[in-house]
């Protein structure tokens, strides 16, 4: 069997990065994907950011299949039948790189991948990766149903769900509290309703955070991204909380779909395509060890995931990590090492660039995340002082701090209030 390089198993941000990267070196690299093409089996909400995709292409949004560009984020709380948003616009993200843009990944990913393969990297698709090529307690290729596939080191890209760490003793079996499932529908709708209904113009974009109702009070939230003829809607729920409390997914975003303020988004849309996704999301107290001799960790199946309850980012940090890898093969290779001391340099890249830097600024997050007054409490009394505020009873109106106090009493005590407010404060 022809001996390569490197191997990558998954072909998303990060495997296709690590790819792209060390082609670029000269470094030989064969891409494992399980799925028909590149992107067939991966989902996300749909937001990417900019700079390190044209770090790698530049310009990238010239040719790329990019929906649409974000320059307004809003954040809304729900009750079952009220929301409270917050908006914001600005024109400094009305231009790339510097801002979010909003991709389907099967379109995608399918343009990374051939990016991958114009650099004369080997993508073999509807493949997937049994088991590593052990000798000695070192990582020497991949196994392929009987076939096998030798390697001086293998980069695994292959998302949340990957055993290979596990096979590789970098970690153990996560838990459902470390996990979050992800369900998303693509509503297709037309592109000039779309920008009547969401005020957009041009290539501009809009990214929806919602909170409370959407999950029932589970820890987790809904988010709605809109692209050119479509809608991307979905929700993220911790697993742990599902389990415990026999809540399906599926009935969860039906109820979603059909609250007042949603169900005017997505009015007359027509659902093309429904995926599933388990999200780790306990940042540093789940990550694995990121390296091994002849192997190197990325993306989710190295738990590289930041969620601060205002942003959930992964497809970012995954290009990072991506990048990071292939560096690191490349310089293993002019070396002829690829043992865990030369691949350490790996880790060392990640602490240096942002990735892990965020991840310890954020550290508290996940824990405080769990919190289950943040999905229940908190927005019925946002909601609730919000529409006192604004109805008229044809009564005397009371002054704003006593709307506030009478929105207090019966669902939080001081305690609570400030309790919440010092943790939020250390975690996010």
């Amino acid at each position: 069997m022809e001996k390569f390089d490197a191997i990558v198993v998954g072909a998303g941000p990060a495997g296709c990065a690590a790819a792209y990267t060390m082609a670029r070196a000269g470094v030989k690299v064969l891409v494992f994907e399980r799925g028909k093409y590149a992107g067939a089996k991966n989902m996300w909400g749909g937001a990417f950011f900019g700079p390190l995709m044209h770090e790698l292409f530049p310009d990238f949004w010239k040719e790329a299949p990019v929906e649409r560009f974000i320059n307004r984020h809003v954040i809304s709380f729900l009750t079952p039948d009220d929301s409270l948003a917050l908006d914001f616009k600005t024109a400094h993200f009305a231009h790339p790189p510097y801002n979010g843009f909003i991709t389907l990944r099967a379109k995608f990913d399918r343009w990374l991948a051939g990016k991958v393969e114009q650099a004369g990297v080997l993508v073999a698709t509807a493949l997937e990766v049994d088991d590593l090529l052990l000798q000695d307690s070192k990582v020497k290729g991949v196994k392929v149903g009987k076939e096998e596939f030798p390697a001086d080191v293998v980069v695994v890209a292959e998302g949340a769900n990957s055993l290979l760490p596990l096979k590789a003793g970098l970690r153990k079996e996560f838990s459902p509290q470390d996990m979050k499932q992800g369900v998303k529908e693509v509503i297709r709708l037309p592109q000039k309703t779309i920008e009547e209904r969401f005020q957009l113009q041009g290539e501009e974009g809009v990214a929806m955070e919602f909170v409370g109702s959407c999950t029932r009070g589970l820890p987790g939230g809904g988010f709605l991204y809109t692209n050119k003829d479509s809608l991307s809607l979905g929700i993220v729920v911790q697993l742990e909380a599902l389990l415990k409390h026999q809540v399906k997914t599926l009935d969860l975003i039906e109820g979603f779909k059909n609250h007042p303020t949603i169900r005017e988004y997505i009015r007359d849309g027509q659902t093309v395509e429904y995926s599933a996704h388990l999200i780790p999301v306990s940042g540093l107290k789940m990550m694995p060890r990121l390296f091994a001799d002849g192997m190197l960790v990325t993306g989710d199946a190295a738990a590289l995931v930041l969620g601060t309850g205002l942003i959930l980012e992964g497809a970012n940090l995954a290009m990072a990590s991506g990048i990071a890898a292939g560096q690191t093969v490349v310089q293993a290779r002019e070396k002829g090492d690829f043992s865990p001391a030369a691949l350490q340099h790996y880790e060392d890249l990640l602490k240096e660039q942002f990735v892990l830097k965020d991840l310890h600024t954020f550290r508290e997050a996940p824990q405080f995340l769990e919190n289950e007054r943040i999905y229940q409490a908190y927005p019925q009394m946002a909601c609730e002082m919000a529409r006192k505020i604004f109805e008229n009873d044809g009564k005397p109106r009371p002054k704003t701090y006593q709307i506030m106090k009478g929105g207090l009493q019966g669902k939080l005590s001081l305690w609570d209030l400030f309790s919440d407010a010092w943790k939020a404060r250390r975690a996010i």
